[in-house]
C-alpha cells in the first residue's frame, strides 16, 4: 500500500492533477490487476447477503416508497429492480435496490477512522452492470475497487468528527467501482469521482435524534448519484477541482480546515485490491457495534437468575459506541419507548436489555412497538447507561486486526451488591469471532430471511446464478435480481402519488 498525504492547498499553489487525490484514486481504479480468488469468492458473499437483507425489508414502507420511484422509470435496455420483473433505469434501481439493502441496517460494515457499508456499493455498480451488458467477472472488478477505495478512504478520513454523513466516502467509491466495471480512462474517472463526493456531503443529522427512513435513502441517494455522475463524466462533464484539497473544498470548510491532513493508503501499481476481506457482515438487524453486546448479553443471561433483580448496568466501551449509540448521545429518544425503528437500532441500551431478555435478536419481532413498550423492558432499558474505556477505544481504532474490537465489557450490579461482568471483543459472526461467516453461513441468512418471500425454487435459480457470477456474460446479470412472491408484494403498503 502506498499512504498519500492529502491536505488543503491554496489556490495560487503549485499542484498539478497528477497529486490530486481524485486521480490517485483513479490511477487505482484503471490499475488491470488480476483480482484475487478469496476477493472475488466475497463479492459474491456479499451479494448473497444484499439479497438476504432485501428480501426481509421488500414490503417495508420506505423500500416500497423507492421502489414506486424506480417503477415509473422504465429504462432500455434497462436494470432490474429487487422483487419485480421489468427494466428500468440504471440510476432508479440503483436508488429503489439500495433502500431496500440498508433499510435494516443488516449488512456489512468496516469501522475504522469512519463508519461505512460496503455492501452499498453493490446496487449501483449491478444496475450500472446490467445496463450496459458487461460480465460478471466485470462486476467483480469493479467491486472490488469500490469496497478498496471505501474502505481506504474510511481507514484514513474521518467525517463523523465534523458530522459529515459517511455517505461522502460513498459516492467517490461507487463512481470509481463503475469505471473499473466499465473499463473507464482516468481522467473520466477523476471528473466522476470528484463530481460524486460534491455531490453527496451531508450532515449527520440523519443519524442524531429521532432517525427518521431517510437513513436508509442516504447510501442509495449517493449511488444514484455516482451513476450520474460517471454518465455526465463520459459526456465530457467536469468537476470541481481539486475536489478534497481545493481551497474552498471538502478538508478546508467540512473536514479538518486549511490546516488539516489525512493519511489514505491506497494499493500501488500492481497491488491486488483486498480491502473487502478487511469487512464484515452483521448476524442481526442492529447497529455493527451491538452486534458483540448483542452476543454478550445473550451469553449473560444464563448467569442471571431473576432479571428483575438488576439494580444497573454499564457497558464500558469505545468512545463511537458511547457517543453514537450509547448514553453519551444525550439523546432522549434512544430510551423512548414510542421512538421509530431506526431510533432503536441506534440505542445499545435497548438492544442489551432485549437481547438479556429474549436471548435472541429479530430483525421485527425485536423492534416491534409492542416489543418496546414492554413494562419490563422499559424498566430494564432505563437501568443501563454506557461509558467511554480509553482502552475500548483505541482497540476499536487499531490496525492490527488481532485487538480490533468493537464491543463492550457489562457490568451487571444485583440489588443485594453482587457484581456480574463479562466482556466480548467480536461478534461471534466477525471473522476472529466464535462462529464466523463462510459461505454457508451466507446462504443459509438468505434462506432465514427470504423463506415466506421468496419461492424455494426461485431462491435455489438466484444462488445458482450467484455462485456462477465469474461466468456470467451479458445479460446472464439480470439473473442477479430476485422475483418476491406476488402474495407478498400485495402486502406492501400504499404509497401516496407523487410527482412521477
Amino acid at each position: 500500500m502506498i499512504t498519500h498525504t492529502v491536505r488543503t492547498r491554496r489556490s495560487a499553489d503549485e499542484f498539478p492533477q497528477s497529486d490530486h487525490l481524485a486521480q490517485k484514486i483513479a490511477e487505482v481504479a484503471v490499475d488491470p490487476v488480476d483480482v484475487p480468488p478469496e476477493t472475488a469468492a466475497m463479492v459474491i458473499n456479499r451479494i448473497i447477503d444484499n439479497a438476504s437483507v432485501s428480501a426481509a425489508s421488500v414490503i417495508r414502507r420506505p423500500v416500497t416508497t423507492a421502489r414506486t420511484q424506480a417503477l415509473a422509470h422504465p429504462g432500455t435496455p434497462g436494470a432490474t429492480v429487487f422483487g419485480v420483473d421489468g427494466r428500468y433505469s440504471p440510476e432508479w434501481a440503483a436508488w429503489a435496490n439500495g433502500v431496500a439493502v440498508r433499510e435494516l441496517d443488516f449488512h456489512d460494515t468496516f469501522l475504522a477512522a469512519e463508519y461505512s457499508h460496503p455492501g452499498d456499493n453493490i446496487p449501483p455498480l449491478v444496475a450500472v452492470a446490467q445496463q450496459k451488458g458487461v460480465s460478471g467477472a466485470d462486476l467483480i472488478r469493479g467491486l472490488a475497487t469500490a469496497y478498496e477505495i471505501q474502505i481506504d478512504l474510511v481507514r484514513g478520513m474521518s467525517l463523523h468528527k465534523h458530522k459529515i454523513d459517511h455517505v461522502a466516502h460513498l459516492g467517490p467509491s461507487a463512481a470509481a467501482g463503475i469505471g473499473t466495471m466499465l473499463g473507464l480512462d482516468e481522467e473520466t474517472i477523476y471528473q466522476a469521482v470528484g463530481q460524486a463526493l460534491h455531490l453527496t456531503t451531508a450532515t449527520r443529522q440523519s443519524r442524531k435524534g429521532l432517525i427518521s427512513s431517510w437513513k436508509a435513502f442516504a447510501p442509495a441517494h449517493a449511488g444514484k448519484i455516482a451513476v450520474e455522475a460517471v454518465d455526465r463524466a463520459l459526456r465530457g462533464e467536469g468537476a470541481p477541482a481539486p475536489i478534497w484539497e481545493g481551497e474552498d473544498g471538502v478538508i478546508a470548510w467540512l473536514l479538518d480546515g486549511p490546516d488539516g491532513a489525512y493519511e489514505i493508503p491506497l494499493p500501488g501499481p500492481g497491488e491486488a485490491k483486498r480491502a473487502i476481506l478487511d469487512s464484515y457482515t452483521k448476524e442481526h438487524s442492529a447497529e455493527y457495534q451491538s452486534q458483540a453486546p448483542i452476543d454478550l448479553a445473550r451469553r449473560l443471561r444464563e448467569r442471571i437468575t431473576d432479571l428483575d433483580e438488576i439494580e444497573s448496568i454499564v457497558l464500558h466501551t469505545s468512545n463511537h459506541t458511547h457517543v453514537v449509540i450509547g448514553t453519551g448521545s444525550n439523546d432522549p429518544q434512544k430510551f423512548d419507548p414510542s421512538a421509530s425503528r431506526e431510533t432503536l437500532d441506534h440505542s445499545v441500551m435497548y438492544i442489551f436489555a432485549v437481547a438479556l431478555q429474549d436471548g435472541t435478536w429479530h430483525h421485527e419481532a425485536s423492534y416491534a412497538p409492542e416489543r418496546a413498550n414492554r413494562p419490563d423492558t422499559i424498566a430494564l432499558w432505563r437501568k443501563i447507561s454506557t461509558v467511554e474505556d480509553p482502552e475500548w477505544t483505541r482497540r476499536y481504532h487499531s490496525e492490527d486486526p488481532r485487538e480490533k474490537a468493537f464491543g463492550a465489557k457489562a457490568v451487571i450490579t444485583l440489588r443485594n451488591g453482587e457484581v456480574i461482568s463479562d466482556e466480548l471483543a467480536v461478534a461471534d459472526a466477525h471473522p476472529l469471532g466464535a462462529r464466523p461467516f463462510g459461505r454457508e453461513q451466507y446462504e443459509a441468512k438468505f434462506a432465514t430471511l427470504a423463506e415466506g418471500v421468496v419461492e424455494p425454487a426461485e431462491q435455489e435459480r438466484f444462488l445458482g446464478v450467484a455462485t456462477r457470477l465469474a461466468e456470467l456474460r451479458g445479460d446472464e446479470l439480470l439473473g442477479l435480481n430476485v422475483r418476491v412472491a406476488d402474495t407478498v408484494l400485495d402486502k406492501a403498503p400504499t404509497i401516496p402519488d407523487g410527482i412521477f
